[in-house]
């Protein structure tokens, strides 16, 4: 789905930006994805809910996925 429509900036886009190049806000969102709500900004609360849904979800998974601790 479309959330920047001014910039063509996906949900996939910015949970891949959280991802793999560790976006946490939007001004780190601008500069990864071209400028992405940064323009009319309508776009900007809902992909601000996306980074932070994005960085919950890959901290629970990398938490899932970290060795247990020995005793």
């Amino acid at each position: 789905m479309y959330v920047c429509i001014c910039k063509n900036v996906t949900d996939r886009q910015i949970r891949k930006a959280v991802y793999e190049q560790d976006v946490s806000n939007l001004r780190e969102l601008r500069a990864c994805l071209g400028g992405a709500c940064g323009q009319c900004g309508k776009c900007a609360r809902d992909a601000h809910q996306l980074i932070r849904e994005a960085a919950l979800e890959k901290r629970r998974l990398e938490n899932h996925s970290a060795p247990a601790m020995a005793a």
